[in-house]
């Protein structure tokens, strides 16, 4: 489990040659084995701050603080590791690879790690039991159902069992049904290993899933 919290964290891009501010002295926690959900309208800065929580980007100004140590005094070094042992990612288009099989996808996080065959063997097999998806491990992404494909992308972020799962409109394109699946999916992640989720979402029938949810709006916390 992880503590975060962002500290009067701003973040300033240029576009254009024009300085844009995508988020400007937010401050909030995260709670610590929890589902907290990100909320707000598109250009919110809600991308921005779980690509700072992550470490793939830093803050123009503040801090990012993850079990007590600030991520803008890591080197870059410091950070990849800290992402690879930390972190799991779900992408908004879950970002299967269509060239390799269900269990390649699923493997990929365990080969930056060096992980033994055996012990990859024995966590795809786990996986894939509790995902559904034991008799499509050999089966390419083309093959599969979008539920199905949901799931491989919900497994390949949890296969090194990260402290730290980041969410980014993972049900923008889903229907009801799917919607509810996804969630609750995260939802048993999240009382089955204590798992710290952060999932940015502009739907705010997602909140009912949250322990906590953190409002943005024009890059600020609204109150």
């Amino acid at each position: 489990m992880s503590k975060i919290a962002l500290k009067n964290v701003s973040k300033k891009y240029t576009v254009k040659r024009k300085p844009v501010m995508a988020l400007e002295g937010v401050s909030f926690e995260i709670l610590e084995g929890a589902i907290t959900v990100i909320n707000g309208p598109s250009g919110s800065g809600k991308s921005t701050a779980l690509q700072l929580i992550s470490g793939i980007e830093q803050p123009s100004a503040g801090q990012v603080v993850v079990d007590g140590k600030d991520l803008t005094k890591m080197t870059n070094r410091e950070l990849t590791d800290f992402r690879r042992k930390k972190i799991g990612i779900v992408f908004q288009q879950f970002y299967l690879d269509p060239t390799l099989t269900l269990r390649q996808n699923m493997e990929l996080p365990a080969m930056f790690l060096r992980l033994p065959m055996e012990m990859r063997k024995q966590r795809t097999m786990e996986l894939a039991g509790q995902m559904g998806l034991t008799d499509h491990l050999d089966h390419l992404p083309s093959e599969l159902s979008g539920g199905q494909i949901q799931r491989a992308a919900v497994a390949r972020a949890i296969y090194n069992r990260p402290a730290i799962l980041i969410a980014d409109e993972p049900t923008s394109n889903l229907d009801s049904e799917n919607l509810l699946a996804v969630m609750e999916l995260f939802k048993q992640i999240q009382q089955a290993y204590g798992t710290t989720i952060i999932i940015a979402t502009h739907d705010s029938n997602i909140a009912q899933f949250a322990t906590r949810t953190v409002r943005l709006v024009s890059g600020r916390v609204a109150t």
